[in-house]
């Protein structure tokens, strides 16, 4: 069968007819695909190793990779009835092993109620912010509370903050405060933060990361962003104007700029400085003959030219390959459900330099999942 994938630039919507073909239980689409060589990846039911204390884990709101391939991952302790002790920030070495547990209040007065991202950066710092969803402290109640970024020690120790707690309603015109921020990333050549802003503001927004200074800000299509109220969001209808929950960004080796627009179905693609380049809905093959996806994370391959972009579909608990230059996508695997591979509200994604990729789950999900690479869907 065939749909129609859109791929628009400067707001302009362009029709590439895509046709899909079914292997095994991958799907390989586009005759464009047969370019590039797909991998397959295989869980793995034991990794990583049981947690001290008895530990439980909430929902997975971030996950990512250090320079050693340490997998870190930060969760909502008080999403879960009996996680509670369990610390928000773990990490674990590439056999499975933890290795650090730190965060909360207790120890760091900054540390906001609902946990939303994380990132390392390219000195080992982890980044943790705050934002999204519904709160989960009972004193507070407010939405609007977890507004800000921490950049700390690979030991937990603060080294910045970005926004503030308890300031998350100054709009998206504020070059001081965020709204609910989702992800961060942190170009190691200008050192400058690029936070994703978030579920109550429509922006990218760009700090320098070692002063917390601000550089500049953009909306949707490199627009100046703004809050009025956005029209009902329809696949076959307009482009929307402004970002709908911006949820995750990265960036290529040739500083090109990957934004999630999640309410939106659509991944938008910017130069460093808010240029506008292109954007693609996740087009996806879903259950029933649906045709559809919502980007939650992404991921770029680790070959020189980063030509795969791995990507989370939260919203139909799936994890699709992409091809980086035209954005459509190549592969899907999982399905829902809470048996090894399957998913159940996949939020966070990562890559270590082996190519394993690991999966973090929130809501329901509430656990982190690895797949080894194995073989390939179509060598090329």
């Amino acid at each position: 069968m065939k749909r129609l994938l859109r791929i628009s630039t400067g707001g302009v919507a362009t029709a590439l007819v895509i046709a899909f073909v079914g292997v095994a239980s991958e799907t390989i689409r586009s005759q464009r695909a047969q370019k590039v060589t797909v991998p397959a990846f295989q869980v793995d039911p034991y990794w990583p190793k049981p947690l001290p204390n008895e530990w439980l884990v909430g929902n997975v709101v971030g996950v990512a990779v250090d320079s050693h391939d340490n997998v870190w991952v930060t969760h909502r302790p008080r999403s879960q009835a009996g996680a509670e002790k369990t610390p928000p920030v773990l990490a674990f070495d590439p056999a499975g092993n933890l290795i650090r547990s730190w965060g909360g209040r207790d120890s760091i007065p900054q540390w906001g109620t609902q946990e939303h991202g994380l990132y390392i950066d390219n000195k080992d710092n982890v980044w943790v912010g705050f934002g999204g969803g519904l709160p989960y402290d009972v004193k507070t109640k407010a939405t609007t509370d977890n507004a800000n970024f921490l950049k700390l020690t690979p030991q937990g120790k603060l080294l910045l903050e970005i926004g503030k707690f308890g300031r998350g309603t100054e709009g998206s015109a504020s070059q001081e405060f965020l709204g609910n921020p989702t992800d961060v990333y942190v170009d190691a050549k200008t050192d400058e933060a690029y936070i994703s802003d978030g579920y109550i503001n429509h922006r990218i927004i760009v700090f320098d990361a070692n002063s917390g200074a601000f550089k500049r800000m953009w909306g949707a299509y490199g627009k100046k962003p703004d809050d009025a109220p956005l029209p009902r969001f329809d696949r076959n209808g307009s482009p929307r104007q402004q970002f709908d929950t911006p949820h995750c960004l990265t960036m290529a080796n040739d500083g090109l700029m990957y934004v999630c627009d999640r309410g939106n179905q659509r991944i938008q693609v910017f130069r460093k400085d808010g240029t506008f380049v292109k954007e693609a809905m996740i087009n996806a093959k879903l259950s029933g003959g649906q045709i559809g996806g919502t980007p939650w994370d992404i991921a770029l391959s680790t070959d020189s030219q980063q030509r795969l972009i791995f990507l989370v579909d939260g919203g139909n608990h799936r994890v699709h390959t992409l091809l980086r230059e035209s954005l459509e996508v190549l592969a899907t695997f999982g399905q829902r459900g809470r048996w090894a591979g399957e998913f159940e509200s996949p939020h966070s994604l990562a890559i270590d330099s082996k190519g394993n990729l690991f999966v973090g789950e929130t809501l329901d999900g509430r656990r982190l999942q690895k797949f080894a690479p194995k073989g390939t869907i179509a060598s090329r």
